[in-house]
């Protein structure tokens, strides 16, 4: 499984590079406003998640950078984080 979700962080990032040449150098003219519009609903969907598990990384050593990270990867860094333990879930 840590190669699906190292294949699928690469591939997040090569996704990101691509909305980022467009906005750039845009594409043609109907493909530009595809990948603007595929790129804010990710975003979006990104932001959703890092806002969900917001309290849940505050235990963590570096609860920003998985913060960020989820910003950029979304559930495939979600995933390698490692499950809380039996103590810190009773608490929810």
């Amino acid at each position: 499984m840590k190669v699906f979700w190292g294949l699928g962080k690469l591939l997040t990032l090569l996704f990101w590079l691509v909305v980022l040449v467009n906005l750039l150098m845009p594409f043609v003219n109907p493909l530009h406003l595809l990948v603007n519009l595929a790129g804010g609903v990710l975003a979006s969907l990104h932001l959703l998640e890092a806002v969900f598990c917001f309290r849940s990384l505050r235990g963590r050593a570096h609860p920003w950078r998985d913060r960020l990270k989820i910003l950029f990867f979304g559930v495939f860094h979600l995933q390698t984080l490692p499950a809380p333990t039996a103590s810190k879930a009773s608490h929810a």
